[in-house]
């Protein structure tokens, strides 16, 4: 006999904690406008108290300290990153939004992951994609390895936005289509289900 699960049942009633990081640093980027859009429907879907950082706002040197991160996890950090890794530290959740770049992530995004190790293990993350044809999901398989490194759970479920500039109303302001905002309830749905679960398994290590 097989029976379907219910990704919300015996849910935490207490908010977790969700981190949305904006990925694109670039000068004229959409990335704002999604990250703004997935913040209020996070905010919206009421199981997660949540954050968002914009990496355009955080110190993030390419230089990489000289010690490899599973040696020392958590090395002297420049000031400007402080605000990004305690985010990162509170999270249960994180939601990356981002573009295509050349058909991979952009480096900003990939250097704030390089600086942080045990921040993103044993947490559930989930994805927004947006850009032309793609719809950012050249980016999102790219971070489903990265992750998987380093030991996080992606979601399979995401929400991806291609050609995102054709999607604005009559008076000129940009709206997500019903069936983004549907995908969107779904990946949160999912996200809050890992959340909660990895949380409590963590508190139990």
């Amino acid at each position: 006999m097989t029976t379907d699960t219910n990704p919300n049942q015996n849910l935490k009633s207490d908010p977790l904690h969700l981190t949305v990081i904006l990925g694109s640093v670039r000068e004229g980027r959409f990335g704002p406008v999604v990250a703004d859009w997935i913040t209020e429907q996070a905010t919206a879907h009421g199981a997660f108290e949540v954050t968002t950082v914009d990496l355009a706002d955080v110190d993030l040197p390419p230089a990489l300290p000289a010690t490899p991160p599973a040696l020392d996890p958590d090395p002297e950090r420049p000031a400007g990153m402080a605000p990004l890794t305690r985010a990162l530290d509170d999270a249960d959740a994180i939601v990356v939004v981002t573009p295509d770049y050349n058909r991979s992530i952009p480096a900003s995004l990939k250097t704030a992951i390089d600086w942080h190790f045990t921040q993103w293990q044993r947490k559930a993350i989930g994805f927004v994609g947006y850009s032309g044809a793609s719809g950012g999901i050249l980016a999102i398989e790219h971070l489903r390895q990265i992750f998987g490194e380093l030991q996080a759970h992606t979601i399979r479920d995401y929400v991806s936005f291609p050609r995102y500039y054709q999607h604005f109303d009559e008076t000129g302001a940009w709206a997500a289509p019903d069936d983004q905002e549907a995908a969107a309830k779904a990946m949160l749905d999912e996200l809050h289900w890992w959340a909660e679960t990895l949380h409590h398994a963590r508190r139990r290590m």
